[in-house]
């Protein structure tokens, strides 16, 4: 039976940007071109054009699907969770290129022209929900304001896992990561719940449940 058009045209969108995040991945998106893309996914100018309308359409696309890259295990909340997603994140940095393509143009997206703050606040959003039930089970300080940290932590971990990248292609970051919350807890958490949570033997932990 004919596979249906409706569903080919989506698995070739998928095909599409899946090649594009590997290109933005390698080359970043000064090096990028349509033609690496097309060559990439096996597809003709007309194919690519008819999803995607230019190279800064194809990497607005993989940029703005940045969240929708990363699958996290079901878990509980509050810090522990906080840190064991950090963690999360790196491995997926280290193995998703869908992910680290994305994560690449936020970083670099005055290459096109564009000044989009979205994916970091969707992050400072997802972080400051864990902040919030750290909050509701005795784990900060009093004087902890949880957006700010929240926010002040997607900064960090930015600035971090680019120096990672810059210095061993992010084989470091874990222990980047460890170094990181073992400075910032004594500021936000208190002693009883700094001695009792533990850190990830690997970015590859997942987080339980």
């Amino acid at each position: 039976m004919a596979e249906p058009k409706q569903e080919r045209a989506v698995k070739t969108r998928e095909t599409i940007l899946f090649a594009a995040a590997q290109v933005f991945d390698e080359c970043g998106y000064q090096g990028a071109s349509i033609s690496k893309i097309m060559h990439r996914a096996d597809v003709t100018q007309g194919g690519l054009y008819f999803h995607f309308k230019s190279k800064k359409g194809l990497a607005l696309a993989v940029m703005a699907h940045q969240q929708e890259f990363v699958h996290f295990p079901e878990g509980g909340v509050g810090l522990q969770r906080l840190i064991d997603l950090n963690f999360f994140l790196a491995y997926e940095l280290q193995t998703n290129v869908l992910f680290r393509a994305s994560v690449r143009l936020a970083v670099d997206q005055g290459d096109f022209g564009v000044q989009d703050d979205t994916a970091y606040q969707e992050w400072v959003d997802q972080f400051y929900v864990h902040m919030c039930a750290a909050r509701e089970q005795g784990e900060l300080l009093d004087d902890v304001d949880e957006r700010e940290f929240a926010t002040m932590l997607v900064g960090a971990y930015s600035g971090t896992q680019i120096f990672s990248n810059v210095s061993t292609g992010r084989a470091d970051l874990p222990e980047r990561i460890t170094t990181l919350w073992r400075y910032l807890l004594p500021a936000v958490a208190t002693p009883e719940t700094i001695r009792r949570l533990r850190f990830p033997t690997s970015a590859k932990h997942r987080v339980a449940a």
